[in-house]
């Protein structure tokens, strides 16, 4: 079927646009994923920049930029931060520990949504709150079932290896202790939209001695069924 607006150069666009909905692309990455010529996918690359509709990371590649986030919140059309409220509420109450939603943006991943613990010893994340691609229970998840290709550059630096990722995809969810912070344990599962692609990830996290030895059997099912209801929630309406 052909999926052509008739406009040639609105089109070539959106396929830069839709390639780096997978995460960030260097220029020959981007070729590779939208078949445009280095000379095309590089010129419309930089004119998207300067809307804003790309940006760049600290390694240069192309991301997302910041318009799309904020054209979704003028329209109240952000899905994810919609349905977060009692979805995160209720796995708070589940398993007794402060709960986030968290999204990538470039090098960073940035929480767009918290349930916190309603009393005793807490482990607060603001909404907002952007942190590092390095460690966490999240940034594996949000990582994990990214392109080989780049996480070959993504893994430099990070409290992980390509081994417990792997580990990650095959689990369906992912666990740490101390990786981010010293003392903090979490569980992450991944988000994902209609097409299947991780658009978050939905985390609880606390103190470790709270969480024990292995914090992802504790909280592991707990998770994976609000990353569940998440997806569910973002499923075409009939």
């Amino acid at each position: 079927m052909d999926k052509s607006s008739g406009v040639g150069v609105l089109d070539k666009a959106v396929r830069v646009l839709g390639a780096l909905e997978a995460g960030p692309a260097s220029l020959a990455q981007l070729v590779t994923a939208t078949g445009l010529s280095r000379p095309t996918a590089h010129r419309l690359a930089v004119a998207l920049e300067h809307h804003r509709l790309v940006s760049r990371d600290l390694r240069g590649r192309f991301v997302l930029g910041e318009r799309h986030a904020e054209w979704a919140a003028a329209a109240g059309e952000d899905r994810l931060v919609a349905v977060a409220g009692p979805l995160l509420g209720a796995l708070r109450d589940a398993t007794g520990e402060s709960a986030q939603l968290y999204r990538r943006h470039g090098d960073h991943r940035v929480c767009i949504a918290v349930a916190e613990r309603l009393h005793g010893l807490r482990d607060t994340v603001p909404v907002g709150a952007s942190m590092t691609m390095n460690a966490g229970s999240a940034a594996q998840v949000l990582l994990a079932w990214d392109d080989p290709e780049r996480l070959s550059v993504e893994l430099v630096g990070a409290r992980f290896d390509a081994a417990a990722l792997s580990g990650v995809r095959r689990r369906g969810w992912a666990h740490s202790s101390g990786e981010r912070e010293a003392g903090v344990a979490s569980v992450s599962a991944p988000v994902r939209g209609p097409s299947g692609r991780v658009l978050a990830a939905v985390s609880v996290s606390g103190p470790a001695e709270r969480f024990g030895r292995h914090p992802g059997r504790r909280h592991a099912d707990a998770v994976l069924a609000t990353a569940a209801a998440f997806t569910a929630a973002l499923a075409p309406q009939n």
